[in-house]
């Protein structure tokens, strides 16, 4: 008689997740937990994914592109590519004999999710924003599970079923969180450290206040390690022996459990990631990010006393310069905002996810 472990073994899972890290890197830390199926992944040709998951699992690509706002020939062109792309995840679903489909949302959901439904398959989908995405809120009610990163997120999906389970983190950085050691960056001891992320999108207007403002932390005796990006024409505007200036840092578990405050932009990744690590943060939302969906995970935080957030557009350096220093001045808010975002985080994220998805299946 087959173990039940084999058997597990010779069921397959089709993950659907594409475009940004803040679709794929969820989606590998779930992966991560369900090593009891044969997984295969769906993606796009020439996005993030071939790069983030690589060899890791099989990759199936279709062609799809997101819906334009107004309708015109470029509509036709779109919902084309949809109907041809739903066939080709019928045919991917129906040739691997697969027992049901994983997404993070995301233009790749929709036929994802419709193919998998049309073949009476069960769909877990994970939603990692405040305001969930046009394509979850339409589909959701289709799936069979919605997991979501905010409790904020299920007042946008009134119809679907939905469970709180948080957004898994990089398995990177989980692994980190028990090792705050910064030996690579030479930051004394002791002193106030302000950690300044952009994010993904790019954060140029942001990084401009920074710099702007920084000079009254560093005589408050502050260090500033300041994640720039790659594509800040003024990355070395500004020098000082107490700023360090990085496109990008690998260990970012132990730079937010050594930063006093965070300075970031608001995606859910790096919101989660704050919450993990207890680290208080000024939010300040991407301009340009879809539906505003940004400000909607910055007030998680600011709900919960952990975060304050600024508009880009109503904020002077001399607002952010004061700010920082009013908090940096109030050691016991910043311990207070550290505990409330501590008791907010949800750490095992991608276990719960994990455990929707084999009762799902």
């Amino acid at each position: 008689m087959e173990s039940s472990s084999n058997q597990s073994k010779s069921r397959r899972l089709l993950i659907a997740a594409s475009g940004t890290g803040g679709h794929v890197f969820p989606a590998l830390a779930i992966a991560e937990q369900l090593s009891e199926f044969e997984i295969e992944w769906l993606g796009v040709p020439d996005r993030l994914e071939s790069q983030l998951v690589g060899d890791r699992y099989p990759m199936h690509k279709i062609a799809v592109a997101g819906f334009q706002q107004k309708l015109g020939f470029g509509t036709f062109k779109i919902l084309f590519r949809l109907i041809n792309s739903i066939r080709q995840v019928r045919q991917i679903i129906q040739r691997g004999k697969f027992a049901g489909v994983v997404t993070t949302g995301g233009y790749i959901s929709a036929p994802a999710i419709i193919a998998a439904r049309s073949l009476g398959l069960p769909v877990i989908l994970h939603e990692s924003n405040a305001l969930p995405g046009k394509v979850t809120r339409f589909f959701a009610p289709w799936c069979s599970v919605v997991a979501i990163g905010f409790d904020a997120a299920a007042k946008s999906l009134p119809k679907a079923k939905t469970v709180v389970v948080g957004t898994p983190v990089r398995s990177q950085f989980r692994a980190s969180l028990t090792n705050s050691e910064l030996s690579d960056l030479p930051i004394p001891e002791g002193v106030p450290l302000i950690v300044v992320v952009g994010g993904s999108q790019g954060a140029v207007g942001m990084n401009k206040l920074v710099r702007e403002a920084a000079l009254a932390w560093f005589e408050q005796g502050a260090w500033v390690v300041h994640l720039t990006g790659e594509n800040d024409p003024e990355v070395k505007r500004l020098q000082h022996p107490q700023y360090l200036a990085l496109p990008f840092y690998q260990n970012m578990a132990a730079l937010f459990q050594r930063a006093d405050l965070a300075i970031s932009r608001s995606g859910a990744g790096t919101v989660t990631e704050l919450l993990v690590t207890g680290t208080p943060a000024i939010l300040i939302p991407y301009p340009f990010a879809a539906e505003d969906h940004q400000a909607f995970n910055a007030m998680v935080m600011v709900k919960a006393g952990a975060g304050e957030m600024f508009r880009q557009a109503e904020l002077s350096a001399e607002q952010l310069q004061r700010s920082v220093l009013e908090l940096l001045n109030d050691r016991d808010r910043l311990e207070k905002m550290s505990q409330q975002a501590s008791s907010i985080a949800i750490i095992d994220s991608a276990e719960r996810t994990a455990q929707l998805v084999r009762e799902a299946l």
